[in-house]
């Protein structure tokens, strides 16, 4: 019976619930708002919701809308979310010298994928210095930059805020704005950019680069692993192609009052947070229907596994790229960085494709049903954003019908937890037979 009642992925999809209902909760009290009064219910939850799952789409204005104990609340759930609540729960039964069970190694497996090595509880502790060493790192940099203009006190309120959400890859702002407004600033563009990449590279990558560099510096030869390769690899290949596309897109479009540095600076940044942060340097309403295509599938790609970030994964359209060029070789294996991919990794990566479009095609259905007037480009665009807990939206998002926010609220939690991770926690286990069927061929294409 207990294994019946226990599976990682059902308490991990709930975990990520409670943390959103304690946020709606919270969020909805008069403390919580700059005029004291009570926030409607399903805004408070829209936006627990929208921090839990690191999405950044909100209904409210943060800056002018949440008192100062708001924005704490949103930032303190934005964090619990982008690292994940049983990650949390880990680290204070280690920090408490307990045990950690099986069962809770398989629920941080489930969250963050990279596998579970003998080292565990470094592996976990890893995580957290990972994470509030690089936000420290951001803020005190942030902080640099906000203090001439703002003072220390709301420098530093600045900086904590901005730092947490960029690596979370949340893309809350405490500026209506977002970052439009400091476009030509490359201090805080750039930090904030960083914080972005780190975010969503995945702490395996993290924890290899250091292990790298600390080979490197003594001198010893140190082999990475495939995931490594193929993440830095298709990183650096959509954060290049991002900016690229959107420089060629919007330079003499959105972008042609820009000087060209500016140009260049905001392009950079633009390309960058569509694989989902949410931040924008230049207002995406104005953007060209080529660009919000362009920016549609860089937010289906999104981060990598193992990230605060969302999407399908980077190494999910990196499997399907090398399919492709494999058929196109017409070989039967799959060839990547001198290894061979296994058929289980072919087919995963084009299953979390299919559900993934599948989750957005009944998404994006039910927002044009309950959401009158609405256009195809701006609902396609509202729920790639969710699934892919970018938060970026074409001015849709306040303007939301009650039914169209609760569309897009399930769909943000859908994208967080992962619809892969959904379908195992309400699928029955079955005994697995010692048989297969006879095998036949069938055409396709």
């Amino acid at each position: 019976m207990k294994d019946i009642e226990f599976h990682p992925a059902r308490v991990l999809a709930v975990s990520f619930l409670a943390a959103i209902l304690v946020g709606t909760v919270l969020l909805s009290l008069p403390f919580c708002t700059s005029e004291g009064r009570t926030t409607d219910a399903l805004d408070a939850l829209f936006t627990a919701t929208s921090a839990v799952c690191v999405t950044g789409l909100i209904v409210k204005d943060t800056p002018n809308h949440f008192s100062p104990a708001g924005q704490v609340v949103i930032l303190a759930l934005l964090q619990l979310g982008g690292l994940g609540i049983m990650t949390f729960s880990t680290l204070i039964l280690l920090t408490a010298r307990r045990k950690v069970a099986v069962r809770e190694r398989l629920l941080i497996q489930a969250s963050f994928h990279p596998g579970i090595p003998k080292d565990f509880p470094s592996l976990v502790r890893g995580i957290f210095l990972f994470t509030f060493g690089i936000e420290a790192a951001g803020a005190a940099a942030l902080f640099l930059w906000f203090y001439p203009r703002f003072g220390a006190g709301r420098g530093i309120e600045l900086a904590v805020f901005h730092s947490v959400s960029a690596f979370c890859n949340a893309g809350f702002s405490l500026f209506s704005d977002s970052l439009s407004g400091y476009r030509g600033h490359a201090g805080l563009v750039l930090t904030v950019a960083a914080l972005i990449v780190l975010g969503g590279i995945g702490f395996p990558v993290l924890r290899e680069s250091v292990a790298l560099a600390a080979a490197r510096l003594q001198g010893r030869r140190f082999q990475t692993t495939l995931h490594f390769k193929i993440v830095v690899a298709t990183t650096l290949i959509l954060v290049i192609a991002g900016g690229a596309g959107i420089y060629v897109l919007e330079r003499g479009a959105s972008m042609a009052a820009y000087p060209e540095g500016e140009k260049v600076l905001a392009s950079l940044f633009q390309g960058i947070t569509p694989r989902t942060a949410g931040f924008n340097s230049v207002p995406i309403e104005t953007l060209g229907s080529a660009s919000v295509l362009f920016l549609i599938f860089l937010m289906f790609i999104g981060a990598s596994p193992a990230s605060t970030g969302g999407g399908v994964k980077t190494t999910t359209a990196a499997v399907l790229a090398l399919i492709v060029r494999a058929r196109a070789r017409a070989r039967d294996s799959i060839p990547a960085f001198h290894r061979t991919l296994g058929p289980e990794i072919a087919v995963r990566a084009a299953t979390l494709i299919a559900l993934g479009l599948l989750v957005i095609f009944a998404a994006g259905t039910a927002l044009l049903a309950v959401q009158p007037g609405l256009g195809m480009k701006e609902a396609l665009f509202e729920v790639f954003s969710a699934f892919g807990t970018v938060g970026l939206s074409l001015g849709v998002t306040p303007g939301l019908t009650p039914a169209g926010k609760v569309v897009v609220i399930l769909t943000m939690f859908v994208g967080r937890v992962g619809p892969l991770t959904l379908l195992y926690a309400v699928s029955r286990r079955k005994p697995r037979g010692h048989y297969t069927y006879a095998e036949e061929s069938l055409l396709v294409g």
